[in-house]
């Protein structure tokens, strides 16, 4: 097994053998008692000179967290595939008397999340990214946390499962920890592609998972009925729901033709029935859905900037009033259409599309689509748009500031005696955001003999 030393501390996965005997420990003396294995469950010892002196239970992280998700910013859909790549410290206990061993807690929490992705790795064959846990602010302060550089991030919202679909109100709110796996682990986990070790833990989404809720989809249908159809009048398969579909796919991250032609047999048959696909002679509840090339034909042939300003009237409309900060970027869909989508930070949700044909240098670009887009917006008072370095441009600033907005953009290579203004800055040295002038130019925005049980 994979080991690791620290401060004279040695980190081991236990043997299936020493299971009971771990398990046992835990239902002696940490105050959860041992709980339950469920899905990859990992055990840890951390051991001094081959004597146990902590235990270590990683299990799998929670269904959904508000504030955990709103922290790393990723898409329902994203969760729902990715949530593997999270693993939770379920029990942690020290097994010295308190006060033996001071630092001892925050030492073995420190090496065992060294390894803690290599023993992962080791046992289920995937490398998790991100670790979370709970302390109860009651009888915790998560100093051990704090010193093996946990961040607080928010608390539980207080409810215990009673059953697999039901909670309960425990009036006991559990403080959230989160610790990064790796550099960037963050970002990596809203990314359009994961790093290749930890593909595997990809969980394909169930069926009938989608990015709207069903009286969403009848409206984004009724938006789409009436579009024109590009293809010839005896279609078998309606503009309006395949539109629909194309709509949901994206919205839900896809962003090739095969993956909305996958993302489209996932829907349940009462869903296809709900956009009334065409059921199957012969069947009474099997509906069918269109294929590649259905999906090849409509958008290769349609009208892309309708559609995407269908889209977005759509989308405003269920927005209501914009949120505090967009994120704005650009994804092709292989050769055929470019979308720029501008989104919330907090959960990934599309605010506004718009449609394009190349990165830069045409009339249909991603940069006139960006400006195009941020001008057909309502007033940004109070908003903060960021964006990566292609749009760091004059006007796209502008239009921002005089619609009352903020803006975060990147600099880069691609605007040299920028990038060299800004790093003249010697505050930028401390941190990345300047102030952004007031003349609107491209800048940045600113018992003693027991063991001690710990966490869970």
């Amino acid at each position: 097994m994979t080991t690791t030393n620290s401060a004279a501390l040695t980190v081991r996965i236990a043997l299936p053998a020493e299971a009971t005997a771990f398990d046992a420990q835990l239902a002696t003396h940490h105050y959860l008692g041992a709980g339950r294995p469920v899905g990859d469950y990992l055990r840890q010892f951390v051991e001094r000179d081959g004597v146990p002196v902590g235990l270590l239970v990683w299990g799998p992280s929670c269904y959904a967290l508000k504030d955990r998700d709103r922290w790393i910013g990723w898409s329902t859909p994203q969760r729902v595939a990715r949530l593997k790549l999270i693993v939770q410290n379920r029990r942690f206990l020290v097994l010295t008397p308190k006060g033996q061993s001071p630092n001892l807690a925050s030492q073995a929490m420190g090496a065992a999340l060294r390894v803690l992705a290599d023993h992962w790795d080791e046992a289920f064959g995937y490398r998790p990214l991100l670790a979370e846990s709970f302390t109860d602010p009651e009888a915790y302060a998560g100093t051990c946390y704090k010193a093996s550089n946990w961040e607080p991030v928010g608390h539980s919202e207080g409810y215990s499962r009673h059953r697999a679909d039901f909670y309960l109100a425990n009036e006991r709110p559990k403080k959230l920890w989160l610790r990064e796996l790796c550099p960037k682990a963050r970002a990596q986990l809203r990314a359009v592609q994961l790093p290749e070790d930890s593909r595997a833990g990809l969980i394909t989404p169930p069926s009938g998972v989608l990015p709207v809720t069903l009286p969403q989809m009848k409206s984004l249908l009724e938006v789409f009925r009436h579009a024109p159809d590009p293809r010839a009048c005896n279609t078998h398969f309606r503009i309006g729901p395949v539109l629909t579909l194309v709509a949901m796919a994206l919205l839900a991250g896809r962003r090739d033709i095969a993956e909305i032609v996958r993302f489209a047999t996932t829907l349940t048959p009462g869903q296809r029935r709900q956009l009334g696909l065409p059921r199957k002679s012969g069947t009474r509840a099997f509906y069918k859905v269109p294929g590649y090339g259905v999906f090849y034909a409509v958008l290769t042939r349609m009208d892309a900037e309708a559609f995407a300003a269908l889209l977005s009237q759509w989308l405003l409309s269920r927005a209501g009033t914009l949120p505090q900060a967009l994120a704005m970027d650009g994804k092709m869909i292989r050769d055929h259409i470019g979308l720029l989508t501008l989104a919330q930070h907090e959960d990934g949700a599309p605010q506004s599309v718009a449609v394009y044909d190349q990165k830069e240098g045409t009339e249909r670009c991603e940069q006139t689509a960006a400006l195009a887009l941020i001008e057909s917006l309502p007033a940004l008072d109070g908003k903060l748009i960021t964006a990566d370095p292609l749009h760091c441009q004059r006007k796209t600033a502008r239009v921002i500031v005089e619609k009352g907005g903020d803006y975060l953009l990147q600099i880069k290579g691609n605007q040299p005696k920028l990038l060299q203004q800004a790093q003249a800055f010697e505050a930028l040295q401390a941190t990345p955001f300047l102030s952004k002038p007031t003349s609107g130019m491209a800048g940045l925005k600113s018992v003693p003999s027991m063991p001690s049980p710990l966490n869970r």
